[in-house]
């Protein structure tokens, strides 16, 4: 009986899970109608419209025309019409220099006392900003007229000289026209010009000014080395002067030529004598072991002790003292001192002598000089203006400008 009652009890629940879950499905489906209901009510929204050119894009072409297209035309019109044929010249130079060794140097470290200077800028240093000078520029206009070589093309104002006669228009057509590289201690140069004859004629001429710049930077360089190795020569030889001068009049004062071999005679002297004493001593004391006390030959023994004993003090008062009551030793402390102030003048006079000779041996032969190692070139055909460069220049340029302009002014009314 309880088992058909718990079988009831499960078939009733899930009577009421199925009622349940039928009651879901039909409201989804309720809800699902009423939606398809809606959507075939709403209007549906028309497909895009054929896009059409409005006034920002022709303003956009325009200012491309405007800002782009016709300084392009503009620009390759005169490039190919107008502007003159340019020929180039090339040169390429550095600057070499011989050095040997000083003779001084077999001296030692005193050579430092006439040493040699050196400068800490290079020769090709200086020559690089030479030719970027004023003054190469008017040494140049000299020799020849640039202004009337860099206009000779009347109908080209771009390229042509258009300058007045002052000097700054000059250098600032010079600095368009000649262009420098200095790479590695070497110098290579391009000049333009509208004949290639004279630009030849220019590269040439800075070859040549600036063989004078070494040439002169060279002389000086001798001048300074000789006069500083003369001057030094004659304080070396006032100074042996003195030095000489002083031992002379140090000799004089005492009478003394050398005070050390004086002292070394004494004391040989005083060796001589004290070797005597001690002969004389061993003999007075055989006589008084073997012979009478009143034996003469005792007596006399005695006597020769006694005399021998004051020859020696007399002798090494002479070493304590001279004639002017000075003590020996510092006679010859101070001849010690005037001896080592000579040799010292002496050795610096040696050497300022093979410094001076050295300087003048160096005086005689050029340690620098140009080497160009491109000669000036004669142009066959023109290779400015780069017509072809110029224009894509020219174009990369303007575009670049009518792309910011764009972005900016886009920028500008997206704000508003």
């Amino acid at each position: 009986m309880q088992a058909r009652g718990s079988n009831a009890g499960a078939q009733m629940h899930r009577m009421k899970a199925a009622k349940s879950d039928a009651a879901t499905n039909a409201a989804q489906k309720q809800r699902i109608a009423q939606a398809r209901a809606k959507m075939q009510g709403a209007p549906v929204a028309p497909t895009a419209s054929v896009a059409r050119v409005k006034r920002r894009h022709r303003g956009m072409v325009a200012a491309f025309a405007l800002v782009v297209g016709l300084p392009t035309i503009i620009a390759g019109a005169y490039l190919n019409l107008r502007a003159a044929d340019q020929y180039a010249s090339y040169v390429g130079f550095s600057v070499r220099s011989e050095s040997a060794g000083s003779s001084t140097d077999v001296l030692g470290g005193l050579s430092s006392l006439v040493g040699v200077t050196s400068s800490s800028t290079s020769d090709t240093d200086i020559l690089y900003k030479f030719i970027q000078s004023r003054d190469l520029v008017e040494r140049v206009d000299r020799r020849m007229d640039l202004r009337e070589i860099w206009s000779k093309a009347p109908g080209d104002p771009v390229f042509s000289f258009t300058g007045n006669d002052s000097i700054e228009d000059l250098v600032g057509e010079w600095e368009r026209k000649v262009r420098i590289q200095y790479d590695d201690g070497m110098i290579d140069l391009r000049v333009l010009a509208f004949d290639p004859q004279d630009a030849q004629d220019i590269t040439q001429a800075i070859l040549d000014e600036g063989t004078v710049l070494i040439n002169e930077l060279n002389d000086i360089s001798r001048e300074d080395a000789l006069r500083y190795a003369r001057d030094e020569l004659e304080r070396a030889q006032e100074r042996l002067r003195e030095a000489r001068q002083a031992v002379t009049e140090f000799r004089n004062q005492y009478q003394i030529v050398d005070p050390e071999a004086d002292v070394q005679g004494q004391v040989g002297v005083v060796t001589s004598l004290q070797t005597q004493l001690a002969e004389q001593l061993v003999s007075l004391g055989l006589l008084r072991a073997n012979a009478q006390p009143d034996d003469p030959r005792i007596s006399q023994t005695e006597l020769r002790v006694d005399v021998i004993r004051e020859q020696i003090d007399n002798e090494r008062q002479k070493v304590g003292t001279n004639t002017e009551d000075v003590a020996l030793s510092e006679v010859v402390g101070q001849y010690e001192t005037l001896a080592v102030d000579r040799q010292f003048a002496e050795t610096s006079y040696t050497t300022a002598l093979a410094s001076f000779e050295a300087a003048r041996a160096e005086a005689v032969r050029q340690s620098r000089y140009l080497a160009p190692y491109i000669r000036p070139t004669l142009a066959q055909e023109p290779e400015f203006p780069q017509r072809g460069q110029l224009l894509a220049m020219i174009f990369g340029f303007l575009t670049l400008i009518w792309i910011i302009g764009c972005l900016a002014f886009y920028s500008l009314r997206d704000r508003r």
